[in-house]
Parts: structure tokens; C-alpha cells; sequence
């Protein structure tokens, strides 16, 4: 009877811790995010031998912790009772080997989860940063700069934090829960009754404290994610911010944001402040209760009890409430983790809306090198930046692009480039749609330099080829001769070899501007894309680089400028209105029969030269 007692009654143990946990993830609507969670799990698969190793080294550390009550319990009734020393020597020595091995088990599992955490780490921000360059500018405008940032370190953190608390404890403190509750039914299951009303209470106590720190925790995070962002922010925009003298009104954003974080963060600290004065008044209260009891049951040699037997209870009762305390902080640790699988996921399920053929198209010679048949585009959501575009380029010819502030010049670019595709209309290349391109070959073909000059940290060889090892030293040479920027590269130290910083903050705008067009000159391009990249030059070295251009042989320029005096001497000239082509043809054309032309020239030129650059077909 009473081994059928303590099977009904371990069983209803088991059934109730997992019921308690279980109804409060569902009525408090604490999504774990386990398909999430499960979508990462391919990771695991390169370690499979630790995620198998690591759990059954701690599961043979906790069996040795639950044997050590035992013992100790045999030392107590037997060797202390009999003052059998050789007794206590004996079993005092198991301990010791039960200490040992349980930490040797211990470190071989801390070893296995830290190689399997960190390597499926490392997997998961290779790939994901790999999947993140696939991604066109669409999907790259969607999500966002900052917030990818945040998934490739943050978020992996957590997931990697998670693997690693699943190999060491997911394993170890349920089963110390359960098998310390059995332990003590196989030592008295009268007695055994009050670990289930500890349980329950310590439970109880954990529930209203995870409920309230999980909540306030995601509000912990959203204030840091503003702190972050005005930080960003004040980073980046460092010289607008003192321009205007506006350093105390961005200290006192930031300072409020910080103090919504810090408000947060101590009202948790609060709250999980309690949680530990709560769980050992009840743990000392079942103490209490144990040895009450456990003296009363000892003197009347109910359920064959001893002294040893209820020291062994109270520490049965300690390895539950520690184990507890450890279950309440993996739920708090993998509800991050799924919350932030959930966000790399979301990446990973967003695919580019660009992808190049397969195979190489052939092109025509003979076709316009440039092309635009009819293209309209529009951002999401919103109106049309480029409305029915159509225009050719001949190979060799320059084409000027002219325009008001967001009247698509960039975009027009950018689908030659195909960052974005085209709404309707199609956009050829040597005859050849370019969506009929491999995404490498195009890049080959275009030699772009973007409205911001981006250079990167390291040497300038490193910024002139991008890693491309068929780009020689001399190819190097003399593309920064063409783009004027030889005059200053050669007095650099180490020449090729000079370092350059991060962002190019050790040149100035102009230098970045003529190595950033030097860089798209040494790529041997067939087509170059200049978009406003001589905004920072004066007038002579922007005619040089524009006659340097001109000598290329069979190369097809774009020239994308605000000045009218860069594009001037182009072969053909685009003017953009609110992505409208309001007038195609040569300066001189433009200057008779284009109003929008003739009022961007009227206000970069006197009334005097406009006059005179009519009289003479459009030259100064």
C-alpha cells in the first residue's frame, strides 16, 4: 500500500508542477515562442554530440546530488550514532568522490554547452549577415539599418545565451525538482507531503513575480531601444547639434529616456528583490515543519524515520527551492531568446524581390548602351518618383542629369543600377533588359559612385578593390590619375599602402569624393555613374575630371549634378520635375526650349552669361 501511496502520490507532484507552469504561460499569455525557437534548431546540428554529452553529464551530476542526502543521512544514524569513525572516513570519502565527479560532470557539460552556444552563435550571425547582403534596398528600407544591427548582436546573444542554458540547466532543474520529491517519498511519504504544500507556495510566490518582471522587462527594453536611438542620433548628427547649440536640449532627451529605462529597471529590482526573502520564508517554513514533524515521526519510529533521515528531508527541501528559482529564471531567459528568434526569423523569411538570371544574356553592340523604355517607379507606399522615362544613350556618349531636390535624379540611377526594378517600363542595358542579368555581371558593367562618399577602414589599396584580385596596382594608378586624385594620394605615407579610416575621416570631403569616383574608375566599368560626387571640388578640378571622363575609351557616363556647369558639355541632358522629364536634349537645346532648365541656369548664372551662352549655342 504505501508503494502504491507514493507512486499516486510522486505522480500527482510531477502532474502538478507541469499543470502550474503550463496554466500560467496560457492565462498569462506569455508567448514562449517555441516554433520560433525550433526554426533556429538546424543549428544544433553540428552539435549534436555536446546538446547529447552536455545533458547527461548534468543529469549524472544531479543524480550524485541527490545521492549525497543519503549519505550523509548513513553517517549521521550510523557512523555519528555508533561513533563508528572508519564508518565516517568511509562515507566521508564518498562524498568526496560524489563532489568530484559531479564536477567533473559539471565542467565537461560547461565545456560542451560553451562550444555549442558559441558555435551556433557564430553559424547564425554568418548566415544571417550573408542572408542580409542578398536583400535589395527595398527589403534593406523595410527593416531598417539599425534594427538589423540589433538582430546580428543582440538578439543573437540572447538566442546563443538560450542554447547554452538548455544544455546546463533545462535538464538539471526540473529533474532535481521531481527526483528530490521522490527521494523524499522513498525516505517518508507522510512527511513528503509538505514538499508538495512548499512547492505549491513557492510557486505560488514565483507566478505574480514573473508576471510582473516579464512585462516590465519588455518595457525595459523599449526604452532602451530609445536610448539607443537618441544616441544614434546625437552620433550621428553631432555637428547639427552644436551648430545650433542644442547640446542641453538633446542631454535632457536623453536624460529623460534613461530615467523611463532606470524607473523600469528599479521598479523589476523591486519586485525581484522579493522574490528571494519570499521563497526562503517558505523553505524555512518547511524546515520548520520537517524537523517539527520529522523529531515527532523519529521518537514514535513512524515511517522508520531518524535523525539522519530528516537532515536528509531539509536538504531535499534546499536542492527544490534553488531548482525553482532556476526554473523561473530559464523562463524569463528563454522568453528573450524566442522573442528574439521571432526577430531573426523575420529576416531570414524576408527575400529579396531582386534576383539576377542565371545565365549570361547576349548583348547587343549595336543596341543604345543605355536605355529607358517608358519607366515609371514608386517607393512603397508611396506616390510615383519616376513617371514614363524614356531616353538612349549611345556607347561613349555622356548623359547629364539635372533636377530639383527629389525629383528622382538618384532614382533613375538606381534602377540603371537595379537596386530597385521598375514599376512598368523597361530599362536596357547594350540592348538587354537588366533584369536578364546575373546580379554580378551588371555590377560589373556599372561603376557607381553614390551621392555620400562611403570609404572603408583600411588600406587604400583595401577602398580601391574591395577584395577583387584581378585590379592591378597600376589600373589602381591610373584611375586615381582620372579622378584628379593622384595630386594628393602620392604625398600619402605608404602610398597604396596608406591607412584610411573608418569613413574616411582622416581625408577630406573632396579627397573622399575623387577616391570614391577612382574606385569605380578601377573596376574597368562600361558604364559610370557619378551622383553628385563632385559637389565638394572647385570648378577646375570638375572640369579636369570631367575632360579625364571624356578620354575614357567607350565608356558611358552619367552624370547626376545640381550644378548646371557639370553637365553642360554632356551629350544628351535629362531635366527631372517631380519625376517627370520635362526636357531631354544638349545645354543649348535645353536653354530655348525648357523653362525648368532655364530657371535652374538663371540661378547659377548672371543675365549676362545666360545671354551669352544662347548667342553661342550654349559655351562659355
Amino acid at each position: 500500500m504505501s508503494i502504491i501511496f507514493y507512486k499516486c502520490v510522486s505522480r500527482i507532484s510531477v502532474d502538478i508542477y507541469i499543470n502550474v507552469w503550463y496554466n500560467f504561460l496560457e492565462t498569462e499569455k506569455i508567448n514562449l515562442g517555441v516554433n520560433y525557437l525550433f526554426k533556429l534548431a538546424k543549428y544544433l546540428k553540428d552539435f549534436k554530440l555536446n546538446v547529447t554529452i552536455g545533458p547527461l553529464c548534468k543529469l549524472t551530476e544531479a543524480i550524485f546530488e541527490l545521492i549525497v542526502p543519503i549519505v550523509m543521512a548513513k553517517i549521521i544514524d550510523v557512523g555519528i550514532a555508533n561513533g563508528d569513525t572508519n564508518y565516517i572516513i568511509q562515507h566521508g570519502l564518498i562524498l568526496v568522490l560524489l563532489a568530484v565527479l559531479g564536477l567533473s560532470c559539471a565542467l565537461v557539460c560547461q565545456y560542451m554547452a560553451s562550444v555549442a552556444s558559441q558555435g551556433v552563435g557564430t553559424a547564425l550571425r554568418r548566415d544571417l549577415y550573408a542572408h542580409i547582403n542578398t536583400l535589395s534596398y527595398k527589403e534593406l528600407d523595410k527593416i531598417g539599418t539599425p534594427a538589423l544591427v540589433t538582430r546580428i548582436s543582440n538578439d543573437v546573444n540572447q538566442v546563443q545565451t538560450a542554447v547554452a542554458m538548455l544544455i546546463r540547466l533545462v535538464v538539471r532543474a526540473p529533474f532535481l525538482v521531481i527526483g528530490a520529491t521522490i527521494m523524499s517519498f522513498t525516505i517518508s511519504p507522510r512527511l513528503s507531503l509538505i514538499f508538495i504544500g512548499a512547492m505549491l507556495l513557492i510557486v505560488g510566490i514565483m507566478v505574480p513575480v514573473m508576471k510582473a518582471t516579464v512585462k516590465l522587462f519588455k518595457k525595459q527594453q523599449k526604452s532602451l531601444d530609445g536610448i539607443s536611438r537618441i544616441t544614434r542620433e546625437n552620433l550621428n548628427g553631432v555637428r547639427v547639434v552644436r551648430a545650433f547649440s542644442r547640446q542641453e536640449h538633446e542631454k535632457q532627451r536623453f536624460e529623460e529616456t534613461a530615467e523611463e529605462y532606470r524607473k523600469f529597471a528599479v521598479k523589476a529590482g523591486r519586485i525581484n528583490a522579493l522574490l528571494n526573502p519570499l521563497i526562503f520564508i517558505a523553505v524555512n517554513t518547511a524546515y520548520l515543519l520537517i524537523v517539527y514533524f520529522g523529531a515527532g515521526f523519529t521518537d514514535l519510529s513512524i515511517d522508520g524515520l531518524t535523525q539522519g533521515k530528516v537532515i536528509a528531508l531539509v536538504n531535499y527541501m534546499t536542492q527544490i527551492s534553488l531548482a525553482l528559482v532556476v526554473v523561473a529564471n530559464l523562463v524569463t531567459i528563454f522568453t528573450k531568446a524566442a522573442a528574439s528568434a521571432a526577430r531573426i526569423n523575420e529576416v531570414f523569411d524576408t527575400k529579396s524581390s531582386i534576383n539576377g538570371a542565371e545565365t549570361s544574356p547576349k548583348q547587343d553592340r549595336s543596341a543604345p548602351a543605355i536605355e529607358f523604355d517608358n519607366v515609371s517607379f514608386s517607393y512603397v507606399g508611396g506616390e510615383n518618383s519616376l513617371d514614363n522615362i524614356s531616353l538612349k544613350l549611345k556607347r561613349g556618349e555622356t548623359l547629364g542629369i539635372i533636377g530639383g531636390t527629389g525629383s528622382g535624379k538618384t532614382t533613375l540611377a538606381n534602377l540603371l543600377c537595379r537596386f530597385y526594378d521598375c514599376d512598368s517600363g523597361e530599362v536596357r542595358i547594350n540592348g538587354v533588359n537588366v533584369r536578364d542579368y546575373p546580379t554580378n555581371e551588371l555590377r560589373r558593367l556599372i561603376g557607381i559612385v553614390p551621392q555620400k562618399a562611403e570609404l572603408l577602414s583600411g588600406t587604400l589599396r583595401d577602398n580601391m578593390t574591395l577584395g577583387r584580385t584581378d585590379i592591378s596596382d597600376e589600373q589602381i594608378q591610373n584611375a586615381l590619375a582620372a579622378a584628379q586624385a593622384k595630386e594628393f594620394t602620392d604625398k600619402l605615407d605608404g602610398g597604396l599602402d596608406a591607412r584610411i579610416l573608418q569613413g574616411g575621416k582622416n581625408l577630406s570631403g573632396g579627397q573622399k569624393q575623387r577616391l570614391t569616383i577612382a574606385r569605380a574608375l578601377a573596376q574597368n566599368p562600361e558604364i559610370v555613374i557619378l551622383d553628385d560626387s563632385s559637389s565638394a571640388l572647385d570648378y577646375a578640378t570638375d572640369a579636369k575630371l570631367r575632360r579625364s571622363l571624356k578620354e575614357l575609351p567607350n565608356v558611358t557616363a552619367v552624370i547626376i549634378s545640381q550644378r548646371a556647369n557639370s553637365i553642360m558639355h554632356a551629350d544628351k541632358i535629362i531635366v527631372l520635375d517631380d519625376g517627370k522629364a520635362v526636357g531631354i536634349g544638349t545645354h543649348a537645346e535645353l536653354l530655348k526650349n525648357c523653362e525648368v532648365y532655364h530657371e535652374i541656369c538663371a540661378t547659377q548664372y548672371s543675365e549676362e552669361e545666360l545671354q551669352q551662352q544662347e548667342k553661342e549655342g550654349g559655351v562659355l
